[in-house]
């Protein structure tokens, strides 16, 4: 059986210049390779035909001499770079595993979700937080070794971090077990770390909370986070601000709503009313016949984003109480009201008369 066409087989054209070609092999041998196809021959044999494609149209003199005399022109014996080095060559730097240089990891990132009350959140305030974290270990400066002492190379992989697997018909590298990766042992650990490298620690930062900031919304500090592996930068802390709920109001985005409990007479008659805001009371004029529910804005009463130039509202919403625990002269009084209220129904009460009106031709049907 003629073997195709190494372009063919890359879906590459004759002139495509280097990175086109480890372009395409990567897209083929992510899709065919066989730990994501198992128990497939069709896969296998797609993979294998990509890698030997590669191997011959990434060598300058070999693709040289395809180009001229086509299969013919390569030697059958011709050795060329391995499967291990191919596949390292593209994905090392997806899976990280070229050599030593594995062993430099950046700190992980820390989250702190910090409660702060209503007023905090809108006037911006300072706090201080004790967490727990990661430290460089200070009597090894970090290298695990115990002071006066050095890691030494690793002896079963050289120092390189990696030692290569047979699998099957290919070779793979992987992480050093002895070392980890690392290239690196450790014979004498240090005492305070045990050869970690870091410690566990408490340490108290000072937090500036910016005027405006919402709930879940998040302050980095650069840097704060746990510190690095073998000397890498340490990772980031983020506070997390989570709001108290408040005894009067409720935050939207930069609006304010709260509840105001009315009297049936103010809320019939008419009157003023004195209300909370963040900065002080102020005063509502209350017109006559107000029905419960009815909203009042105070415009700029509200709070001021972190992102915005713009103040929010104060939305007062009105619920007419209802009198509790009544007096023998309040009862008689409202029996009064109410027999006169009777006397001119749609007039005294629209709202109650519309609703049975509907509910009258709701029964009738």
């Amino acid at each position: 059986m003629s073997k195709r066409d190494y372009y063919e087989i890359l879906e590459i054209n004759r002139n495509s210049e280097d990175d086109e070609i480890k372009k395409a092999y990567r897209k083929l041998a992510m899709k065919h390779h066989p730990d994501r196809n198992p128990n497939n021959p069709k896969s296998e044999e797609r993979f294998k035909e990509a890698k030997e494609a590669y191997e011959i149209l990434s060598d300058p003199n070999k693709r040289a001499s395809y180009d001229q005399h086509g299969h013919a022109g390569l030697d059958a014996n011709t050795g060329g770079q391995g499967f291990a080095d191919t596949f390292g060559d593209i994905f090392g730097d997806i899976f990280g595993a070229r050599g030593g240089n594995s062993n430099i990891y950046r700190g992980a990132d820390l989250r702190y979700n910090l409660q702060i009350t209503l007023e905090q959140a809108a006037r911006g305030t300072e706090t201080k937080i004790r967490i727990p974290t990661m430290e460089t270990c200070k009597p090894c400066n970090g290298n695990g070794s115990k002071p006066g002492t050095s890691p030494i190379t690793c002896p079963t992989c050289n120092g390189q971090g990696q030692v290569r697997m047979q699998q099957g018909f290919f070779s793979i590298q992987q992480a050093c077990p002895k070392c980890h990766g690392k290239g690196k042992f450790i014979n004498s650990p240090c005492l305070t770390c045990s050869g970690a490298g870091r410690i566990k620690q408490h340490k108290t930062l000072s937090v500036k909370i910016p005027a405006g900031v919402d709930e879940n919304d998040r302050i980095r500090l650069s840097g704060e986070g746990e510190a690095g592996v073998n000397s890498g930068p340490s990772g980031d802390l983020y506070v997390v601000i989570n709001l108290l709920p408040h005894a009067v109001f409720q935050r939207d985005h930069n609006d304010l709503h709260c509840e105001m409990p009315i009297s049936f007479t103010t809320a019939a008659l008419g009157g003023e009313i004195e209300i909370p805001t963040l900065e002080g009371h102020a005063k509502i004029k209350i017109p006559a016949e107000t029905q419960s529910g009815k909203v009042f804005r105070l415009r700029g009463k509200g709070i001021k984003g972190v992102r915005t130039q713009t103040i929010g509202d104060l939305q007062c919403h009105m619920v007419v109480e209802t009198p509790v625990k009544l007096t023998t002269r309040q009862k008689e009084l409202l029996q009064e009201f109410e027999s006169i209220s009777q006397e001119d129904c749609s007039r005294h009460n629209p709202r109650a008369k519309s609703w049975m009106d509907k509910a009258r031709e709701f029964f009738s049907e």
